[in-house]
């Protein structure tokens, strides 16, 4: 079955629109949103909806929505990321209920792509989860590498709302063609990645990419129309 997965908790109050159409999700923990009492909120509707629950540990960055790289050092970085997965983690458990996986968020995430040492230093920040929770990562990527050597549970990650590069990177939020709104131009560019395993760039060329999950962003526009297309027009694969 498709799996699908939204990043909620982010002061957007649709996720009781969203959960009964995904099957797992990434909760702001602290980090570029969410407090709480929206984890709290998070947790309860996931339960309610049978979602999966992830970590979405980000840089401490509200300002910036955690979507630009900041300054920050090694060890305050690694303070905030297990901070906000702990917080997530004990509310989960409160409730009876285990996490899933990590996502890192935003500039974190994107930036490890292509950095390995942040992706180095990322993952031994959170090697004490190693045996315990999956992590979303993309294809191709530095992270994925070396979180294969290192024995990490791994689940490829693809964007159904966002275009790629040639290097498999996404666009640049601050470029015009970054998103896809469109629910059409969503079920189009996700036919190539579901049917044959390759994403056309923004160049026009094909790459091969790999996916066990397909992200689509809760703040994206039309992501509810976004999600319900994609729910039925793949529903069976």
């Amino acid at each position: 079955m498709l799996n699908i997965n939204c990043d909620l908790g982010e002061g957007l109050n649709n996720e009781h629109l969203i959960m009964p159409l995904i099957n797992s999700c990434n909760i702001a923990s602290g980090g570029h949103a969410g407090n709480t009492k929206s984890m709290i909120e998070c947790v309860e509707i996931s339960i309610r909806c049978n979602v999966e629950i992830g970590a979405h540990p980000s840089y401490p960055d509200r300002l910036n929505f955690g979507r630009k790289k900041m300054e920050i050092s090694k060890p305050e970085l690694s303070y905030s990321i297990i901070t906000q997965i702990e917080s997530l983690e004990t509310i989960a458990s409160s409730y009876g209920k285990k996490l899933h996986h990590i996502k890192a968020h935003g500039a974190l995430y994107n930036k490890m792509i292509s950095d390995i040492d942040l992706a180095d230093f990322y993952l031994d920040t959170i090697k004490e989860y190693k045996s315990k929770y999956s992590i979303y990562i993309p294809y191709k990527s530095e992270i994925e590498k070396l979180a294969s050597k290192r024995g990490f549970d791994i689940i490829y990650e693809v964007f159904g709302d966002r275009n790629y590069n040639d290097n498999l990177s996404l666009v640049s939020r601050e470029k015009e063609n970054a998103l896809i709104n469109d629910p059409k131009e969503v079920i189009n560019h996700l036919t190539s990645i579901i049917e044959s395993n390759a994403v056309k760039t923004i160049s026009g060329d094909t790459r091969e990419i790999k996916f066990d999950t397909i992200c689509i962003h809760s703040d994206t526009n039309n992501s509810i129309q976004i999600l319900k297309e994609i729910n039925k027009v793949f529903k069976n694969r």
